[in-house]
């Protein structure tokens, strides 16, 4: 298989129809799509209904291209990253690795398109964001829930507004920033640095007064963020956890158990926002994000300073539920109204949902004002007792 080979068949992949969000390259099946959350076969001519060994690594080593830094990469760790661009017309961030002794890539779609906060219907606190000039801004969620597209809107809208510095560190770089008010840096790890940890410390000798890196993975890379962030600039990047109560106890738990009340400080004072996302099927096709947002208070800085107490109702569920008044909400919270616009299905709600109860309840609340049933107990009726005569 030569480059233009498999030029063709992600071209094929890609082809397949709207909504593909990744590309998928894997011994023993054929190519196939990821469109709205499920595995779709993608026919080839001369068609490959069983991928070999031989095909998978040939499409791989393709797309490393000879270099030696992803050889290496592979090579040690088992994986390596890197992004690949069709003729132009797409580019793509790329993961090859090992399984079973063989290779298999898998290629996310970035989008061309630089996100907007109004576009994409996020909310009004996104421009509260923009407009911080300090402090740590973190994204959360599982791989392909939107936290790069989130981030993406944000920086755009400091790019329209803000005359400052912004250096991103990104591995690979997804959106491609174009100069507006503010001037752009963006650095690709591998090429333009080898960690995130040694960028960041880079960056602080940058002169910038926004900082983004892609990803915070170790306890070096927090530190040195936590630092940035309390030293006058805002560093928004992101994590893999699935709440926002689970994000901060995260980052706590990067210590060891005698530094961390000296964190525990360190965060309250510097934390602004946490942002966790679910990606949702929608009704009639498509996916719709569900968002829980955590911002700065006194309450919140006293449960990071002193942590959460479940018997005195002192937790992170609770602060955002009652934290409406400041931008605050649970991810419940935000899926009931998702249900209640007619976006998303009951069972749907009921799989993405942290507290099943409090749906359940907010969903029967929706239906009676619907003029719908709440149970699926019918036709009760009193036993008649027939008197004797």
């Amino acid at each position: 298989m030569k480059q233009p080979e498999t030029a063709y068949w992600v071209a094929s992949m890609l082809g397949k129809k709207k909504g593909v969000s990744d590309l998928n390259v894997t011994v023993g099946r054929p190519l196939q799509v990821e469109i709205d959350g499920a595995m779709t076969p993608v026919e080839v001519d001369p068609p490959v209904e069983e991928l070999t060994p031989f095909q998978t690594e040939v499409f791989a080593l393709n797309l490393i291209n000879g270099n030696q830094r992803l050889l290496k990469d592979l090579v040690a760790t088992g994986s390596c990253d890197t992004s690949y661009t069709l003729d132009g017309k797409a580019r793509f961030r790329v993961n090859v690795f090992t399984q079973k002794s063989c290779y298999s890539t898998v290629l996310r779609k970035l989008e061309t398109k630089i996100p907007s906060i109004r576009d994409f219907g996020f909310p009004d606190c996104f421009y509260k964001m923009a407009k911080e000039r300090n402090g740590l801004i973190l994204f959360t969620g599982g791989t392909g829930t939107g936290k790069t597209t989130s981030l993406a809107s944000i920086l755009n809208e400091i790019n329209e507004t803000r005359a400052v510095h912004l250096v991103t560190l990104e591995d690979p770089i997804e959106y491609v920033h174009p100069h507006k008010k503010a001037t752009f840096n963006q650095r690709e790890q591998g090429e333009d640095y080898d960690s995130f940890a040694t960028g960041l410390r880079a960056a602080l000798r940058q002169a910038p007064k926004v900082i983004f890196v892609g990803e915070i993975r170790d306890r070096v890379t927090l530190e040195i963020a936590l630092t940035a962030a309390e030293t006058g600039h805002v560093v928004f990047s992101s994590m893999h956890t699935i709440d926002a109560g689970q994000t901060i106890n995260r980052v706590i738990g990067m210590f060891e158990h005698d530094e961390q009340a000296q964190i525990r400080v360190r965060l309250a004072d510097t934390i602004r926002w946490v942002v966790s996302q679910r990606l949702l099927p929608k009704l009639g096709g498509g996916r719709v994000a569900a968002l829980e947002i955590l911002h700065t208070s006194l309450r919140v800085k006293d449960l990071i300073l002193n942590g959460e107490d479940m018997a005195a109702d002192k937790t992170f569920y609770n602060i955002l539920t009652e934290g409406v008044t400041l931008d605050m909400r649970t991810f419940d919270q935000h899926i009931l109204q998702l249900f209640g616009q007619g976006l998303i299905s009951a069972e749907v709600a009921m799989t993405y949902c942290s507290n099943g109860s409090v749906i359940k309840r907010g969903m029967d609340t929706i239906k009676a004002t619907r003029g719908e049933s709440t149970s699926n107990i019918i036709g009760l009726a009193m036993e008649q007792v027939e008197e004797k005569k």
